[in-house]
């Protein structure tokens, strides 16, 4: 395995890897934004009020979401062991 290789599969990897997580994280990020602004605005100072609504996005982004989470993953690892003849040999 030549280290060009490697590199690419690991490139791939993490570039997969930040794709599938910030699907994951960026509605609870502005989720989080709002809320956030909505207690500054208000004063109020409750921080269970932030992580329900938060809670619920990052449930509602895996749910509506994992289907294309898995294909995703699904479609890395079939690509990985098709290339593993070309690798080796």
């Amino acid at each position: 395995m030549s280290p060009e290789v490697f590199v690419d599969v690991l490139r791939d990897a993490l570039y997969i890897v930040i794709l599938l997580v910030s699907a994951i994280i960026l509605p609870s990020l502005f989720v989080g934004l709002i809320v956030a602004v909505f207690q500054a605005a208000t004063s109020i100072n409750e921080q269970t009020l932030s992580f329900l609504p938060r809670l619920i996005v990052t449930i509602l982004a895996l749910m509506f979401g994992g289907h294309w989470l898995t294909r995703v993953i699904m479609d890395f690892t079939e690509g990985l062991i098709l290339s593993i003849p070309s690798v080796v040999g």
